[in-house]
């Protein structure tokens, strides 16, 4: 839990002072996007409920997007495992950002 949440807290430091045109640049927005869908989808399995698509609103609200994702991952305690790979995922898009 805790690597995923400092994965999560460095990620946004990183990306919540961006304007528009660095979300534009290489396609970051839309990979910003894919992991607020991802956080969703594994937090919609960690409750067993069914997945739905998360709105894509501007880039300049994806920060808040991924927050409420994680907090709501978190609070839907998964396990380990899907913890570890969302820590996964997140620092593989912070490092291609």
């Amino acid at each position: 839990m805790t690597e995923f949440a400092t994965s999560i807290d460095r990620l946004l430091n990183q990306i919540r002072v961006w304007e528009q045109p660095r979300w534009s640049a290489g396609g970051r927005a839309d990979r910003t996007y894919a992991l607020v869908q991802l956080l969703a989808d594994l937090g919609a399995d960690a409750e067993g409920r069914p997945r739905r698509a998360v709105p894509r609103e501007h880039d300049m609200i994806l920060p808040d997007q991924v927050r409420v994702m994680a907090d709501d991952l978190l609070a839907a305690n998964p396990s380990g495992d899907v913890l570890a790979g969302a820590a996964a995922a997140v620092d593989e898009l912070r490092s291609s950002l």
